[in-house]
């Protein structure tokens, strides 16, 4: 079972923040969380300050893969998957029991949301590098507001959610993980 609290992702841009003013999470790409769920896991779990994260990419550069060692054991497993073909390779590999992550980002544009559909392209469809290179730079620059920094969310927890360990904050804003038992259904998806 994992338990996941879902409030520190909610509240990026609720701040202090005027209007016109834009702030991201931590990472190097508009992805989702990866980088900053992962920093977070390894401080609350194993009290792992970790500062910078290094992706590993491994069938290609839209699988990659984020992990934390401790006394020479990994102890977290994390993958960012891009793209359908990775989508459907990861769903075949967890029917087969053969997934053995933590926390897996999907997105489904190849190469992030960066370069999604329409975005940095040519006129002829193609990927424009250079427009997704300065992309990515101009999104690097923008500084990094973590959630758990944040005012509003720190009121929500303190006045709201009878603070931070409360059984409140349980019922609310944690969930439990398990195994679901298989059924067959004419609706299954077959990958």
């Amino acid at each position: 079972n994992i338990r996941v609290d879902l409030l520190s992702c909610c509240f990026l841009r609720f701040d202090d923040i005027k209007e016109g003013d834009v702030v991201r999470h931590d990472g190097k790409r508009s992805d989702g969380y990866l980088e900053h769920i992962f920093k977070h896991a390894a401080k609350e779990l194993f009290g792992m300050d970790v500062k910078e994260i290094t992706y590993k990419a491994l069938k290609n550069k839209d699988f990659q893969e984020v992990t934390l060692e401790k006394d020479g054991e990994t102890v977290l497993r994390f993958a960012a998957a891009y793209g359908f073909r990775n989508i459907q390779n990861m769903v075949l590999k967890l029917k087969k029991g053969k997934f053995l992550y933590h926390f897996v980002e999907v997105l489904a544009c190849p190469g992030g949301c960066l370069n999604g559909k329409g975005q940095a392209q040519t006129e002829d469809g193609k990927p424009d590098r250079a427009l997704l290179a300065q992309m990515e730079e101009v999104y690097a620059a923008i500084p990094v507001r973590l959630p758990e920094t944040n005012l509003h969310v720190q009121k929500v927890y303190q006045d709201w959610l009878e603070g931070m360990d409360s059984t409140k904050v349980q019922e609310t804003l944690h969930t439990t993980y398990s195994a679901v038992n298989q059924t067959t259904s004419s609706l299954d998806i077959k990958w």
